[in-house]
């Protein structure tokens, strides 16, 4: 059988290495899912990364924004009064715009997630009104919200310029 072609040949990176201990692997794998799903969106070319690949208005600048609500609001506390609007950048921002919000955003996160040394602790800064889940929910859930859409961000990266790989 022949190998893969230049063009099915993926740039992959592995998972990480990460220290033995629950919170090491946690972070390490969210850190390796953030870095993917903002590479995907980062160089990305207007029109087509606001451009609605699928039935339900999914894009791709859309998907990095949401992300970057979500972590706002899980790790840092802030409301989001609409969640579906989050599924949409601003007409103004620009791919570096949205890119680096989210890596801020993400850099915020552990910086707030540094000092918990236990995974069964509240958040630091819970959702007003609302009770803190443990660190380590709050872990699992971003692990989980990231890779579903660091999954469509690879599918709809793939549609506009052929890119793969994480």
């Amino acid at each position: 059988m022949p190998g893969p072609t230049r063009r099915s040949r993926r740039g992959d990176t592995p998972p990480p290495r990460t220290g033995g201990s629950e919170s090491e692997v946690l972070r390490g794998f969210l850190d390796y899912l953030r870095t993917s799903v903002a590479a995907k969106v980062d160089g990305a070319p207007e029109p087509q990364v606001r451009t609605a690949a699928t039935a339900s208005g999914t894009n791709l600048l859309g998907l990095l924004n949401h992300l970057t609500c979500v972590e706002r609001s899980l790790f840092l506390g802030e409301h989001v009064p609409d969640w579906q609007a989050t599924f949409r950048a601003a007409p103004t921002d620009s791919v570096a715009d949205v890119v680096i919000r989210y890596r801020h955003a993400v850099a915020c996160a552990n910086e707030a997630l540094d000092g918990c040394t236990d995974l069964g602790t509240p958040l630091p800064r819970p959702r007003p009104g609302r009770p803190a889940p443990s660190v380590r929910w709050a872990l699992t859930h971003m692990i989980e919200e990231t890779g579903r859409h660091a999954g469509h961000a690879d599918i709809l990266r793939e549609l506009i310029d052929g890119s793969t790989g994480r």
